[in-house]
């Protein structure tokens, strides 16, 4: 299948139109969530150079997610959203948030000025989605429960212990959907096995939300070195990251399903994923939503280097 490049706005809206408005089998959604500096005010994203001018607030994902969002609403006009993030992983048992009328936020980010701890992001959970999701995981065979608003999750940059929907999720939703979101979003934790295997199951156990009006976006990135910052940026990154983003397109766009999966499943091997992937959390949400678009076709919604969303069960 050629890949095609799509890095310009005019060729990501071109994609994003593309998509086959399907409300009753939505694909499943892999998402460049990004970092906390899409929230950055713009002057202060500037002072970081060119990481700043490409994750920032004026970079090409932060329009790309600006563009995608309403355009993810009007063409699926999905009843929920069913959200997986790098940032919270539990391992045997998949927690899923169950928070009634107001999802709390988990800033789980730190060291950042003030601002970024007043950030707003308003929406609602589902308690008949949730148990639907539990349901689901269990007649697969894996194990799952709810997670309330009174049990604590994570450590926010405040100090705080708490629940809610954390950065990988309140980030990007803020951009593309604005601050406050009316279709219920419940989040739902990845395998910290880290696991390609398994994260791809816990996906496929959920696919069937698709056909019920729900929207599945699973978040992550794939360059996400903090020992190395030149892998973020295409201005910045060295050959053997280019190298890998090359083979995950690849992997990815394979036409056969099946070799799609071997593809995808064997990418932790290649020479370049430690460069771009000391851990592999940002990577796995990957597996996530191909296991939960299994079988379908895919596109390349924008492939921007390090950042790519791509639609899997098409």
């Amino acid at each position: 299948m050629p890949v095609s490049t799509v890095t310009t706005r005019s060729e990501w809206i071109k994609a994003i139109e593309g998509l086959p408005s399907t409300p009753e089998n939505i694909p499943a959604f892999f998402l460049a969530h990004g970092s906390p500096f899409l929230a950055f005010p713009e002057s202060e994203a500037q002072m970081h150079g060119r990481l700043g001018s490409y994750s920032g607030p004026t970079g090409p994902l932060a329009h790309f997610l600006k563009d995608f969002g309403p355009a993810l609403l009007k063409k699926y006009q999905p009843k929920g959203i069913v959200v997986f993030s790098a940032h919270w992983e539990t391992s045997d048992t998949r927690l899923v948030t169950d928070y009634g009328e107001e999802n709390p936020l988990l800033m789980d980010y730190y060291g950042f000025q003030p601002s970024m701890y007043k950030l707003k992001f308003k929406s609602k959970g589902d308690s008949k989605l949730s148990q639907r999701i539990v349901q689901l995981y269990q007649e697969a065979g894996q194990s799952a429960r709810t997670s309330s608003k009174f049990e604590a999750r994570g450590e926010d940059g405040r100090g705080f212990e708490g629940p809610g929907l954390d950065h990988g999720v309140f980030v990007p939703f803020k951009l593309m959907f604005g601050e406050q979101m009316e279709v219920p979003i419940v989040q739902v934790s990845i395998d910290s096995s880290l696991s390609p295997q398994k994260n791809w199951a816990l996906g496929k156990a959920v696919a069937k939300l698709r056909e019920e009006g729900i929207l599945i976006i699973s978040g992550g990135l794939t360059a996400h070195n903090l020992r190395d910052f030149t892998s973020f940026s295409p201005e910045t990154c060295k050959p053997i990251h280019r190298e890998f983003d090359k083979a995950i397109f690849d992997a990815v766009t394979t036409s056969n399903a099946a070799e799609r999966k071997q593809a995808m499943v064997n990418l932790p091997q290649h020479p370049g994923f430690r460069a771009s992937h000391p851990r592999e959390e940002h990577f796995v949400p990957l597996y996530v939503a191909a296991g939960a678009g299994e079988g379908g076709d895919v596109r390349v919604v924008t492939s921007l280097y390090g950042a790519p969303t791509f639609a899997f069960g098409v």
